[in-house]
């Protein structure tokens, strides 16, 4: 295995990096509410970078999200590239590639998921001609970032075969939407289906891919989530004083910030492997389940202790270091309970050695 990024992922990260860390601002973020931050998608998209993610692959995006998740960045990079551009790049076909790829990539369409990771989805599908479009009923609690989507790729789940789905694309201008506040400031909100058309997407095996990738996807946001907020903490120990003596100082505070130094780079190098492993074509999906145990379980010891690394300014709501405790919960939230994912892993490690 080998995790270098090639020169165009690089250069993709670096562009991002800059373009995060000049727009996204703790002035900017506090201006923006629960609402994105419109200037800088369209910067990011007037870059090139959603449309990059074709070429630069799952990893290229791991680490661009890291860049985003590093300064909690409100935007649905993650959302509208994997839900979006990656799903229909490999399951969609040639017609809605040269549909939909445009928009995706200009910014101008936004997709996002409707998944079981978002609250779990409530819906059925009736098929209309040749299976390839059809009408969705049911409703989904949350959705990340819908607020913001011009499409929403619903999973259903399959009445016939246990567990498993089927992927629809939906435009959300033909549904009802209503807004729905979380943990995070994010976008999100609650889909209701009602006869809503649909046209689906990819066959058997879609579902599993587009949800390992998200799965992949979120962990690397949750990476640079963790990062941001240690980053603070060393920062703000080095700095503050106590008898004379910075707190970074302390053996009980360096050991808190080395365990969640450790714990940031196992969910780095786990999402790194499942990203490589995809764009390498190779089996990721129990991969791309042990990034998201990291991510869920280890993401939130970061954020929390980062917090509590400020000491009291760790509990004042409008402190920066605030917003990463408030993403990195709401992430272990979209990622699911560890021992519901570390089950999931088990499930599929016992199937594949019965192959």
């Amino acid at each position: 295995m080998d995790f270098t990024p090639t020169d165009e992922q690089t250069a993709a990260r670096e562009l991002a990096a800059e373009i995060f860390g000049d727009l996204s601002t703790p002035e900017r973020l506090a201006e923006a509410g629960t609402g994105s931050d419109a200037e800088l998608w369209k910067a990011l998209c007037a870059a090139g970078l959603p449309g990059a993610v074709e070429d630069v692959g799952l990893l290229g995006l791991v680490l661009l999200l890291e860049e985003q998740g590093r300064v909690t960045a409100q935007v649905p990079l993650a959302a509208s590239c994997v839900y979006g551009l990656l799903a229909v790049a490999v399951h969609g076909t040639e017609e809605q590639r040269g549909r939909l790829f445009p928009g995706l990539r200009e910014g101008t369409a936004v997709a996002t998921g409707a998944f079981p990771a978002g609250g779990g989805v409530v819906a059925s599908a009736q098929d209309g001609e040749a299976g390839l479009t059809g009408t969705l009923t049911g409703t989904v609690p949350w959705v990340p970032w819908l607020r913001d989507a011009t499409h929403v790729l619903v999973a259903v789940p399959d009445r016939i075969r246990r567990g498993g789905h089927s992927l629809w694309m939906v435009r959300v201008a033909d549904a009802e939407t209503e807004p729905v506040e979380l943990t995070a400031p994010w976008a999100a909100g609650r889909l209701v289906l009602d006869g809503t058309p649909g046209e689906r997407l990819g066959g058997d095996g879609a579902y599993a891919d587009v949800l390992a990738s998200a799965r992949t996807a979120f962990a690397g946001l949750q990476a640079g989530v963790c990062a941001g907020s240690l980053a603070r903490a060393v920062a703000h120990t080095n700095e503050r004083e106590q008898f004379g003596r910075p707190l970074a100082a302390k053996q009980g505070v360096q050991l808190r910030a080395a365990d969640a130094y450790m714990d940031t780079e196992a969910i780095r190098v786990t999402a790194y492997e499942a990203a490589w492993r995809r764009d390498e074509s190779l089996a990721y999906g129990a991969h791309a389940l042990t990034a998201a145990w990291w991510a869920s379980e280890a993401g939130k010891r970061v954020v929390h202790a980062g917090q509590h690394l400020h000491g009291g300014m760790g509990a004042d709501l409008d402190h920066p270091v605030h917003r990463h405790f408030l993403w990195g919960r709401q992430l272990d939230a979209y990622l699911g309970c560890g021992s519901e994912v570390l089950a999931e892993l088990g499930d599929l490690i016992a199937e594949e050695e019965t192959v």
